[in-house]
This record gives structure tokens, C-alpha cells and sequence, in this order.
């Protein structure tokens, strides 16, 4: 495959229509028109000598072809934002667009009133927060500043380990009232539980620290933390919960406290090369401080 030198605009388009299935769809998120989007990927097939999709009755499906260039499309497409948030501020002072990334449960949960105090002190910032529960690469520069529940590898990333978030089995007070409430580990499996659906990074650390855990069979599964965080408000059964979450409701009940010592180990990280930009150091430090009085439970 030859793939001559085509606008970032072209690879733009590529990326949307991957993600949305249709030339229209594509159009309707890029703000362009169906006609201009169709001129994009012929572009496209015209430099691969291939076309990139296949028109089928239920949408756009990627050949292999767009499918090896798509890694390479979202690198451009990290990098075209990570430049575009450099221009935006000046360097010696803390104006600009910032990008974190956190997991769903602390971006929904947690961070929202660390963010606020944030934006207040510094008016001239603004944030964009991508949750998500897959590791963002912050050498690809996806995000500026991320947390993360899992100790970062590579050595170019500068990080803070602010602590431990406690984990613990937590029921509805509704559900504990028609099911009864376990007394131990193995009186679990009498119970709706509620559980990964996949196991990322952080479920693989737990899962090898606590096995036991492996052996429990959930009845209700989820690939979303605050999915299963909603379902055990909702009283639909028995999941792990961040105590300090679980302290804000009156109506959850913490279960076998002491049986399993459960936590995630969490850090601030950003790469090494922004800690002197203004705008990413401000938010690396606020997300730390935050952080530490969430965990302390102040």
C-alpha cells in the first residue's frame, strides 16, 4: 500500500466515518457537507490505491486496508489536538486547553468539584475531561494529564502517587431488606452479584491480588464502572464500591468489612515534557490535592 500525502482534514473524515458508519453521519459530526465527505475518502481510495470502504445494507464497513491505517489516523489526530492545545496558550502564564483523562467513576463521581475549584482560580483555562476506563496514551499525547488506577511503566511519564481508594461490597438498604445480608464470603453465592463484564488492567491487578474474587459468578455483568455503580444504587444486587462514594448514600450498607481488603492504587500523571507548561502543571497539582482529600474522606 502507497499512501501519498493527504490533508489532515482527509484523515479527519476518515476517522469520523469509522466511527459513524455513513458518509452522513460523518458529515453531521464534522459539521461538513455529505458531498464534501464523499470527496474526502475518494481522495483517499484515489492515494491507497484501494478502496477503504465497503457499501454495505448496514453502513460503511472498513476494509483491511482503512483498518491498518486507522492506528495511524488517531495518532495524527492526537497530535493535530496536543499541538492545537499548545497554540492555544501563551507560555508563561496559565490560559489554554488542558485534556485529562480519567476513568468514569472518577471523572463522573469525583472530579467534577476539583475541576470547578480549578476553572475558579484559573478563568483563562479550559478543560476538556475524556473519560474512559481503557489506559489513554499520554506518550501519544491523547491527554496532557491523566489518573490512573494503575502505576505508570514508561520512564518519560512524570507521576504522583496520591494514595489508596479503599474498595468494599456494598447493597442497597431496599435490596439487604429482601435478600438478607451475607455473613460471609461463601454466603455471596446465594446473591445477585454485580461484576465485570471484561477485565481491564485495574480488574486484572485485583483479580490477581484477591483470586477469590475470580470465582464469584455475577448475575449482572457491565464493562462500565458507573454502570455498576448506578445498578447497586438502583438495589439490583450485591458490587464493589469506593467507600468514599458508598459514605455519600445513607442507603448503602457496606457488607463483610475486613473479609477483603480491597484498594486501587492511584496516581497523577502527565509526560515529563509538559511539566514546566503552565496549564498542565496547574492541573497536575490540583488534581493531586483534590485527590488527597478525597481519599483522606475530608
Amino acid at each position: 500500500m502507497s499512501v501519498k500525502s493527504e490533508s489532515w482534514d482527509h484523515y479527519r473524515t476518515f476517522l469520523a466515518v469509522l466511527e459513524e458508519g455513513s458518509l452522513s453521519g460523518a458529515a453531521r459530526v464534522l459539521g461538513l457537507t455529505q458531498p464534501t465527505v464523499g470527496r474526502h475518502l475518494d481522495a483517499l481510495d484515489a492515494a491507497s490505491g484501494t478502496p477503504l470502504f465497503l457499501r454495505t445494507p448496514r453502513g460503511l464497513l472498513p476494509t483491511e486496508t482503512a483498518l491498518q491505517m486507522k492506528r495511524h489516523a488517531e495518532t495524527m489526530a492526537a497530535t493535530a489536538a496536543a499541538l492545537s492545545r499548545m497554540a492555544s496558550a501563551a507560555s508563561d502564564e496559565v490560559k489554554g486547553t488542558v485534556r485529562i483523562s480519567a476513568s468514569e467513576v472518577i471523572g463522573v463521581e469525583v472530579l467534577p468539584p476539583i475541576l470547578a475549584e480549578l476553572q475558579e482560580s484559573h478563568p483563562g483555562l479550559s478543560v476538556e475531561l475524556s473519560l474512559s476506563d481503557e489506559v489513554e496514551d499520554l506518550l501519544r499525547r491523547e491527554a496532557d494529564v491523566a489518573v490512573r488506577m494503575t502505576a505508570p511503566r514508561q520512564e518519560t511519564l512524570l507521576s504522583r502517587r496520591v494514595g489508596t481508594i479503599p474498595l468494599g461490597f456494598y447493597a442497597h438498604r431496599r435490596y439487604l431488606a429482601h435478600h438478607g445480608m451475607p455473613q460471609s464470603l461463601g454466603e455471596l453465592a446465594g446473591h445477585r452479584l454485580i461484576g465485570f463484564d471484561r477485565e481491564l488492567a485495574y480488574v486484572r491487578a485485583i483479580m490477581k491480588e484477591k483470586p477469590d474474587l475470580a470465582a464469584l459468578d455475577f448475575s449482572f455483568r457491565t464493562d462500565s464502572n458507573l454502570a455498576q455503580l448506578a445498578a447497586i444504587r438502583a438495589g439490583l444486587g450485591i458490587g464493589m464500591c469506593q467507600t468514599g462514594l458508598a459514605r455519600r448514600d445513607k442507603d448503602l450498607v457496606g457488607l463483610l468489612t475486613g473479609a477483603l481488603d480491597l484498594s486501587l492504587e492511584t496516581y497523577v500523571v502527565m509526560h515529563e515534557d509538559l511539566k514546566t507548561t503552565p496549564r498542565c502543571r496547574v492541573a497536575f497539582d490540583a488534581l493531586v490535592k483534590g485527590l488527597l482529600v478525597y481519599i483522606a474522606g475530608e
